[in-house]
């Protein structure tokens, strides 16, 4: 491990201040950050600690929900309005890593975690995300756990987080500070899809810090959830996840929200399942539909073209049952 210097911040200016510094990098849990300085693969020369900013959960102005940067996953997947207002969120994140990683982990650091590909983990490997132009050693070898979307000849990574899935599927924001001022994103603007330059995750620039995630007022309390098909029952990253969500009208979609986990480089937002089914009846068959139009570009390796089929399920089977829950919260 590269040797490093720390510093605890108890203000954001501060935090931003000291951001600015070559080789600074901002911790909050560390559950990711750290293993990527064990492995070598993150090398700051400026821990700075801002585990006391951003640690609430707000009522934001505009009727949805503001979550602090700084607030442990637990908290959030326990909060009384999360779990009434944005059932999904909750569920997403209980179905991630286990009770102490939830624990530890804060919701900003979970939007910037990296990829858990084992090429990207082995400094054996070719790998253009840690090392720029080496080649990927992903495409041509062992690849079940790999991208079927938005993949790039550089780069098959997936992008490992449960929660992530659950804020693209709510319309979350990013509320980011930093050196030329504050600004907000959508969160499915927010991370890239790998193109030629994979070691690039986030359209976060140099020195900012995520302050907040906003989760708008939707209608979707009733009838979403978070589907996650993998390996093994716990602990174990997504194959294939969907987190969805419906809102009828005597029978007919009038909203629809859907984003895939498991088969893409950041999470992905089914925008052309979604477009497929406005106002359309909430019907089997045009389920099928939707998710075959979503899944038509997919594009299977060696060893995971069976995600392809299994999405389609899975977003099929997601939207039939929540077309037939009854209109009672979870």
């Amino acid at each position: 491990m590269t040797p490093f210097l720390y510093e605890k911040v108890s203000e954001r200016g501060d935090a931003l201040s000291l951001g600015t510094h070559p080789g600074a990098a901002y911790l909050g849990g560390g559950t990711n950050l750290v293993d990527l300085m064990r492995e070598a693969i993150a090398r700051p020369t400026l821990l700075v600690d801002v585990t006391g900013l951003s640690c609430k959960i707000e009522e934001d102005e505009k009727g949805g929900l503001r979550i602090g940067a700084g607030v442990k996953n637990t908290a959030v997947a326990t909060d009384r309005r999360v779990r009434a207002r944005f059932p999904l969120l909750a569920q997403a994140i209980l179905a991630g890593a286990s009770a102490q990683i939830r624990n530890m982990a804060t919701v900003g650091g979970n939007v910037l975690q990296r990829t858990r590909c084992a090429y990207f983990y082995d400094d054996e490997a070719h790998c253009n995300k840690r090392s720029p132009g080496s080649g990927c050693d992903a495409i041509g070898g062992f690849n079940r756990n790999h991208a079927i979307l938005g993949a790039s000849p550089a780069c098959a990574a997936t992008h490992p987080s449960d929660m992530c899935v659950a804020l693209a599927a709510l319309d979350a924001t990013v509320s980011i500070d930093g050196p030329r001022g504050s600004r907000d994103l959508p969160l499915t603007d927010f991370h890239r899809l790998p193109g030629d330059a994979p070691e690039i995750d986030t359209e976060l620039r140099s020195g900012e810090l995520i302050t907040s995630i906003v989760l708008p007022s939707n209608g979707f309390s009733k009838r979403s959830s978070y589907r996650k098909v993998r390996d093994r029952s716990s602990y174990a990253f997504a194959l294939v996840s969907v987190a969805a969500a419906l809102e009828l009208d005597g029978g007919r979609i009038k909203n629809v929200r859907l984003a895939l986990g498991g088969v893409a480089h950041k999470p992905w937002r089914a925008h052309v399942a979604e477009a497929a089914l406005a106002g359309r009846p909430a019907t089997e068959a045009f389920f099928a539909e939707a998710a075959e139009a979503e899944l038509r570009d997919a594009k299977g390796l060696r060893d995971n073209t069976f995600k392809i089929k299994l999405a389609k399920r899975v977003i099929v089977d997601s939207l039939v049952k929540l077309s037939n829950a009854k209109d009672a919260p979870r």
